[in-house]
């Protein structure tokens, strides 16, 4: 019997609309411990406040923007709290703090098992990482092999640029096929899962179709904020999963994002796995994978995991990159900032050899000019590939920046409200590669730029400054990205190639897509293909 004698009628409703008010609001009710944080009273209620803005494709800006408002320490959500100072970055991501990764990590699970990236624990994180770091050091990447694989891969894009570039100056897709071929390569090796995109391989080139698909960017919107209906409704097949299409209902058009890639990564696990021991054996020194399966017997590894670990790796290899280099070609071809290309050039020019067949020139060369790595850490400042939000969880209580923050809840910080500090980086929207540099001589502002100076006309910032200290394209301590050491030799050869080479400009004859927002700073890669004119440039002093 109902309380109070209340008919049906009016109970059912009034408890339906109890529970929809719990589901929305009792994340708040149960983390009442928060309310003195600082935000606005929307977010504190219900995460669906921040996850309407992450739909809009604002949810780093609408942080930043909280940030400057409320401060330092700003509530986003019932059960996150964001974090700018450099304090809360030593104490929540610093080397042997305790935070763990939350469960927002495990959508990063392959093939249903966890990886480096998605493990929760710091003890698994420590494990699996002792497998990996060796190979991913500064020290074998600059190794003969895999200097010679960035090299020619590098080479492969230039050759595509001169004898394709209607199809390479679409960068969008063109850098992505370079960066698909070379962490492949990286991670399976030229003869067990390889790509072959840039030289025309139309099965490979395909494989890289839902990830350019601009719908993709919803489908991860629904993976994070309805996890168990993605799951539900990305698996069903037959008469329900053809109504579920015709109503429109799939968060994105088929093939769903990863999915191509997640095939042939699984095919090329099983095509080395099948070859033995000796394979095995043969590609332990120059892949991953060859790595891996020959230390699967002391490991005690199963394949699916070793099988996740690879794809996974692979997958991370290749928005990063491409997308990095593209904002860059991007940036230096916009009118107002053809000083910094010419500047670039002239030290590329004066400093490096070009092979006369390939126009590539020696990694190893490239990564010691200032100026080109001022270029590439101003682009991963103000346009970083992944510049959301890192969430972490304690154990245990924790006292960050004067807040004592309950076990379990979750804190985070991102490189995108880092990245403009105005204290760090003044004028932190204006793209300006010289932040980064320190001058040794600089000529008069009306001296035309040329290519016989010999003397280094920049030297870096200390490793101390401001912009330094404020740096986290590729955040910090043990979670620290694997694979920087190779990002940056991928970028810096291929960037000194291109514009020791080419100049590029904004397209007359193509619409500019405005993949940046300049009133806040956004960027949406996930935007239509962006366009970029790729002009010859030719080099007088050869």
């Amino acid at each position: 019997m109902l309380a109070d004698g209340l008919q049906p009628s009016v109970g059912l409703p009034i408890l339906f609309f109890s529970i929809i008010i719990y589901l929305l609001l009792g994340d708040y009710i149960r983390h009442s411990s928060l309310r003195k944080v600082p935000g606005p009273p929307s977010f504190a209620l219900t995460r669906y406040r921040l996850a309407y803005s992450a739909f809009q494709g604002h949810r780093c800006a609408t942080i930043h923007e909280l940030h400057e408002k409320y401060g330092p320490v700003v509530r986003v959500t019932p059960t996150e709290i964001s974090f700018s100072s450099l304090s809360a970055l030593r104490t929540i991501y610093g080397a042997g703090s305790g935070f763990e990764r939350t469960d927002f990590y495990r959508m990063f699970d392959v093939y249903g098992a966890p990886n480096l990236f998605s493990f929760r624990s710091v003890r698994d994180h420590r494990e699996r990482k002792k497998l990996l770091s060796h190979a991913y050091s500064n020290q074998m990447i600059l190794n003969p092999h895999n200097t010679a694989l960035v090299e020619g891969k590098v080479a492969q894009y230039i050759n595509f640029l001169r004898t394709e570039p209607e199809i390479a100056s679409e960068t969008f897709a063109s850098l992505h096929y370079f960066s698909f071929d070379t962490i492949s390569e990286f991670m399976y090796g030229p003869e067990h899962g390889g790509t072959k995109a840039m030289v025309g391989n139309q099965q490979d080139r395909n494989l890289l179709y839902d990830i350019l698909h601009p719908s993709r960017r919803r489908l991860a919107w629904f993976a994070v904020h309805f996890p168990a209906y993605t799951k539900w409704i990305t698996t069903r097949v037959g008469l329900l999963d053809r109504l579920i299409t015709k109503l429109g209902l799939l968060p994105m058009r088929r093939p769903f994002m990863y999915s191509g890639i997640r095939s042939h990564a699984l095919r090329a696990f099983h095509s080395m796995k099948n070859g033995g021991p000796e394979v095995w054996k043969r590609y332990s020194e120059t892949t991953i994978l060859g790595r891996l399966l020959s230390l699967q017997s002391t490991t005690g590894l199963t394949d699916m995991e070793i099988a996740s670990e690879c794809a996974d790796q692979l997958l991370a290899g290749i928005d990063t990159t491409s997308d990095s280099s593209m904002f860059l070609i991007w940036a230096l071809s916009r009118p107002e900032n053809k000083i910094y290309q010419d500047r670039l050039r002239a030290e590329l020019l004066t400093n490096l050899t070009f092979d006369p067949t390939t126009g590539v020139p020696e990694l190893k060369s490239a990564l010691h000019l200032p100026y080109l790595n001022a270029v590439i850490r101003e682009t991963l400042r103000l346009y970083a590939p992944l510049p959301t939000s890192e969430p972490r969880s304690s154990p245990v209580p924790v006292l960050i920046d004067n807040h004592l923050i309950p076990a379990g809840t979750t804190v985070s910080m991102s490189p995108y409200t880092l990245h403009r500090s105005p204290h760090a980086f003044p004028s932190p929207l204006t793209f300006n590669p010289e932040r980064w540099l320190l001058p040794i001589s600089s000529p008069p502002s009306n001296t035309p730029i040329t290519t016989t100076t010999t003397k280094p006309t920049y030297t870096p910032l200390p490793t101390s400054s401001p912009p330094n200290q404020y740096f986290w394209s590729f955040s910090s301590g043990g979670r620290m990205c694997i694979g920087l050491h190779l990002a940056m030799a991928e970028m810096t050869c291929l960037i000194a190639a291109i514009y020791g080479n080419f100049e590029t400009g904004l397209p007359k004859n193509k619409k500019d897509l405005h993949i940046v927002n300049e009133k806040k700073g956004t960027i949406n890669t996930n935007s239509e293909p962006y366009y970029l004119s790729i002009y010859l440039f030719i080099n007088q002093s050869k």
